[in-house]
């Protein structure tokens, strides 16, 4: 995204972190992307990933380690609203039959209005790392009053229906309650057919959605009742649809949605009453599989991501591989409905993780907003990497309390005499603040209040520098 998140991973990010057997590791190395935000595989046996960049562009390359460089596949940055942190081009879904219509489907923040805008495009047939831009088919466009819960993924069932996930339609605790509204096709899950079209539109509606024939509901709803889903995806084995719903204010979940349910939003929060805070009616709700809170356990804001179905990683299995984007944590979750659910914390990385992706093979890879794309790998070695140590005495505490309100403490100890200095920067890679810029002592345990009284809530990195030497930390800023 820019120098500073960069040079995060560049520092403090080993080669691998591993959890017994399996390693996290960096994709193609030689590869950078600007807020990755979706990851997709051409379904035409070329061997080839797509990457989305959330300022209009995606890239396309050779799923190849070695590869030196992407390709522009498409550039729609004149055609995308991008000023705010969860707008932009968020989603990309190939058809089907791809490898003979050519047809990929974009979802992305339009301009005045603001609105969630999902179209067509045809590859060249000349060229298949070019996308004919004057193809472009506008398919379905959902005016969205404020900038942020965007979901913003596309993604086609193996029914060959596309869906589309919607967010709430922004600000906070769902000030309108779009995603109870029938009439709204905010906060739902949408399902259409885009090889046929009704009269007066570019899709058409399955027969076998739960609204058919209606006017309300809205006949393009499968499913009501979802937040902001952020990363969506389907097993191929069970055909369940696994989607991360980013919470409000407590409880982040993961949801199979399902044909006419409702998952609760705004009424409930995860398992919880939200509106009103207690003795909601869940009468007809149905509960998320699994949660998680926002806590120095859990984390703020979920990622969705897939149950692996590769071969590569046998222990990864028939599990469902999901991410905290705040607090970097990455679980494997079991579940199959009869059994009782496992969830498996793989080691925190210093990471901010925006989505995750399968490649032709079904082998898992992730998108982080220090711009790489990391896989998953099996290893027979149960050491880290051999090239990280760190420096003995040398440690930027994570700050307490976090989330925090407007202030926060952090403990730091120079591992060696010398110029120190502790900065604070936002998710843009913006210093906010310089709590500490002088002579460091050896071994001394420095403890500095960091005042947020002025800033806006968000996402921050407290930033250690020592000679040589860094560390990095999350922060929460809630309001």
């Amino acid at each position: 995204m820019n120098g500073f998140t960069l040079h995060i991973a560049a520092v403090l990010f080993p080669a691998s972190l591993l959890l017994g057997q399996i390693q996290l590791q960096s994709a193609f190395p030689s590869l950078s992307f600007t807020r990755p935000v979706d990851i997709q595989a051409p379904p035409d046996s070329s061997n080839r990933l797509a990457v989305v960049s959330q300022p209009g562009i995606i890239y396309i390359f050779p799923n190849s380690s070695s590869v030196q460089s992407a390709k522009v596949f498409l550039d729609i940055r004149d055609s995308v609203q991008n000023t705010g942190n969860e707008e932009g081009l968020l989603g990309l879904a190939f058809h089907p039959n791809f490898k003979n219509n050519r047809y990929l489907f974009v979802n992305h923040t339009g301009k005045n209005p603001r609105r969630d805008v999902i179209t067509r495009y045809t590859v060249s047939a000349s060229n298949p790392d070019s996308v004919v831009k004057s193809s472009r088919v506008s398919i379905l466009e959902i005016t969205d009053p404020y900038e942020n819960h965007n979901a913003g993924q596309l993604a086609f069932g193996p029914d060959g229906f596309l869906y589309i996930g919607t967010g709430d339609g922004g600000s906070g605790g769902d000030p309108q309650n779009r995603s109870q509204n029938p009439d709204s096709l905010l906060g739902k899950m949408l399902r259409i057919d885009i090889d046929n079209a009704d009269p007066g539109r570019n899709y058409a509606i399955p027969s076998t959605n739960p609204y058919f024939g209606m006017t309300s509901p809205r006949p393009e709803i499968w499913a009501t009742g979802l937040r902001n889903p952020w990363r969506y995806s389907f097993d191929p084995v069970t055909g369940w649809l696994w989607a991360g719903d980013v919470g409000q204010g407590a409880w982040e979940e993961i949801d199979i949605v399902e044909k006419g349910k409702n998952y609760g939003w705004r009424i409930m929060e995860g398992n919880h009453c939200y509106d009103p805070s207690t003795g909601c009616n869940s009468t007809g709700l149905t509960p998320p599989v699994w949660e998680y809170d926002h806590s120095s356990t859990g984390g703020f804001s979920i990622t969705g991501g897939y149950v692996y179905r590769g071969e590569n990683i046998p222990e990864l299995q028939g599990k469902y591989v999901y991410a905290d984007y705040v607090s970097g944590r990455i679980w494997f979750l079991t579940y199959d409905g009869v059994n009782p659910t496992v969830n498996n914390l793989f080691p925190s990385l210093p990471l901010s993780i925006a989505t995750f992706g399968i490649d032709e093979k079904k082998e898992l890879y992730l998108g982080a907003f220090d711009g790489k794309i990391y896989k998953f790998v099996k290893t027979s070695s149960t050491r880290i990497a051999d090239n990280f140590s760190p420096p003995a005495g040398f440690m930027l505490s994570q700050n307490f309390p976090n989330p925090f309100n407007p202030s926060t403490m952090i403990e730091f100890t120079a591992g060696t005499y010398g110029h120190t200095s502790l900065r604070v920067f936002n998710v843009l890679g913006q210093e906010v603040a310089t709590l500490f810029n002088d002579v460091a002592e050896a071994g001394r345990v420095y403890e500095l209040k960091f005042d947020a009284s002025s800033l806006p809530s968000g996402l921050y990195f407290s930033k250690l520098d020592a000679g040589k030497q860094q560390s990095i930390r999350k922060m929460m800023l809630l309001r």
